[in-house]
C-alpha cells in the first residue's frame, strides 16, 4: 500500500474535527466557494502530491459528477467522467477520490490501465459533514488533473447500517458483475461490480448495545480481463454499504472478467463472468 495513503488514513479521527476549525463564522463567505482554502484539503494534497501542480478546472481531461444536496448522506452517488483517451501512448492512471471533511479524507484511489477503454469510474459513497469532494487524475505523464464540486450532506459515516446483522453476515462477500449492452471487440464496454458487505465505518453506534460496531469494510477491488488488469482500487470507509462500482473495459476477444476483493479482515471474495464480444463493424 502507498505509505501516503497509510499516513492519511491513521491520522487520528480528531482531525476530523478539524472542519469546526475553519468553520464559517456569521457574515463570511460562503465555504462552497472556498475550495481551494481548506485546512484538510491543503493537508491531504500537501501528503499526496507534495506541491506538485494540479490543473483545475480540467473539464476537458475529466469531470466530476455529485449532487449539491445529497438526499441520503450514507448513499451519495459520485462519477467520474473523463475525455482523455485510454492509449498506451497517454492515459489516466490513476484517479484520487478525496471528500475533504471526512474522518479518512481519500476515499477511494481507482487504478487504470489502458485496457480499461476509459478510466470513467460511478460509485456510492458516505459524506459526514458538508465538504468539498474532488476528484483528482493522474495521468500516464506524471500530470494531475483537478475536478471539484460541493456536497452538502451530513452524518453518513455514523449512519446505521440499512441491514440488521445477521441479514449482512449470511451474505457477506457474495458478488455479481454485470455488463451494460452488447459486446464489441476493441470497443469499451460498462461493467459493474456490486459487492454485498457492511462496510462497517467503526463510527455507528449499536444503538441497542450502546458499543461502536467495529470496523470492517472493503480494502482492495481488482478487476481483470483475460488476466489483464483492466481496474483496480484501493478504497476506505468513505464508500457506502455494499459497494457498488461501474468502470469500462475494452475486449480483444473471448475471455473472462474477474474481480478479486479483499475486506479489512482479510477475507477475499471473488466472481468471475465469462464475455463472448462480436466483432466490431469499425
Amino acid at each position: 500500500m502507498n505509505p501516503n495513503r497509510r499516513r492519511l488514513i491513521a491520522l487520528p479521527l480528531l482531525l476530523a474535527l478539524g472542519k469546526m476549525l475553519h468553520a464559517q463564522p456569521a457574515g463570511s463567505a460562503d465555504p462552497a466557494l472556498d475550495a481551494e482554502a481548506n485546512p484538510m484539503w491543503l493537508q491531504v494534497r500537501d501528503s499526496l502530491f507534495a506541491g506538485r501542480a494540479i490543473h483545475t478546472p480540467a473539464d476537458d481531461v475529466l469531470q466530476l459528477e455529485a449532487p449539491a444536496r445529497a438526499e441520503d448522506a450514507a448513499i451519495v452517488p459520485i462519477a467520474v467522467r473523463t475525455r482523455l483517451a485510454q492509449t498506451d501512448a497517454r492515459y489516466i492512471r490513476s484517479i484520487y477520490l478525496i471528500i475533504d471533511n471526512n474522518p479518512s479524507p481519500l476515499g477511494a484511489i481507482f487504478h487504470f490501465t489502458p485496457a480499461s477503454g476509459r478510466a470513467d469510474i460511478e460509485t456510492r459513497v458516505r459524506i459526514d459533514a458538508y465538504t468539498h469532494v474532488r476528484a483528482v487524475a493522474e495521468t500516464s505523464d506524471g500530470r494531475l488533473y483537478m475536478s471539484t464540486r460541493f456536497v452538502k450532506a451530513s452524518g453518513g459515516c455514523s449512519a446505521p447500517p440499512g441491514k440488521d446483522a445477521q441479514a449482512a453476515l449470511a451474505t457477506l462477500g457474495r458478488m455479481r458483475l454485470r455488463i451494460d449492452g452488447e459486446p464489441a471487440a476493441g470497443r469499451p464496454v460498462l461493467a459493474q461490480l456490486m459487492v454485498s458487505h457492511p462496510n462497517h465505518s467503526g463510527l455507528a453506534m449499536d444503538q441497542l448495545t450502546r458499543h461502536y460496531t467495529p470496523a470492517h469494510y472493503v480494502r482492495t477491488v481488482r478487476v481483470s480481463y483475460a488476466g489483464e488488469p483492466v481496474m483496480s482500487a484501493e478504497v476506505d470507509f468513505s464508500i457506502s454499504e455494499n459497494p457498488n462500482f461501474r468502470f469500462y473495459f475494452q475486449p480483444a476477444g473471448q475471455g473472462e472478467l474477474k474481480a478479486e476483493v479483499v475486506d479489512s479482515n482479510a477475507l477475499r471474495f471473488e466472481t468471475a463472468l465469462l464475455v463472448q464480444p462480436s466483432k466490431s463493424t469499425n
